[in-house]
Formats: structure tokens, sequence, C-alpha cells
């Protein structure tokens, strides 16, 4: 299960849909898909390939346009 789908299952904030993009050849061009995996966030950005977990998260909350603060103790 990727990871936008496991953080879907944890908040109600939170949609994800899984689309196999050889399966849906229009969808896929609709979205630009040239790699894969590729996450669409809202619409306003999209990153293409396996990210480390942490990098997941702060990338997909940026494009979502969360303002992340960084911890106290810088971590």
């Amino acid at each position: 299960m990727s990871l936008a789908n496991r953080m879907a299952l944890a908040s109600e904030h939170v949609h994800a849909l899984t689309v196999e993009a050889n399966e849906f050849p229009e969808l896929s061009r609709q979205f630009g898909v040239s790699g894969v995996p590729r996450t669409v966030i809202n619409r306003a950005g999209a990153f293409v390939g396996a990210l480390p977990e942490a990098q997941f998260v702060e990338t997909a909350l940026k494009l979502a346009g969360v303002d992340i603060e960084p911890a106290p103790d810088g971590g």
C-alpha cells in the first residue's frame, strides 16, 4: 500500500486514489504522467518517484499549501 493511501486511511483530511497508468492512458495524459509513481496534490503540483517517507510528507504538505515550521529541536 502506498504512503498516500496509508495517509488517507489515517486522516479524514486526506483522500488518495491509486490508478494503474497503463490501464487508463487518457487519465494518465490528463495528469501528465511520464513516470511512476506520480503523486498529484490538489492539482496544484506533483512529484515523480518514490521518496523517503519524511520527504514525501514534507513535499505533499508544501504542495497542499500547509505552512510547515521546523520542530524546536531542528528535526
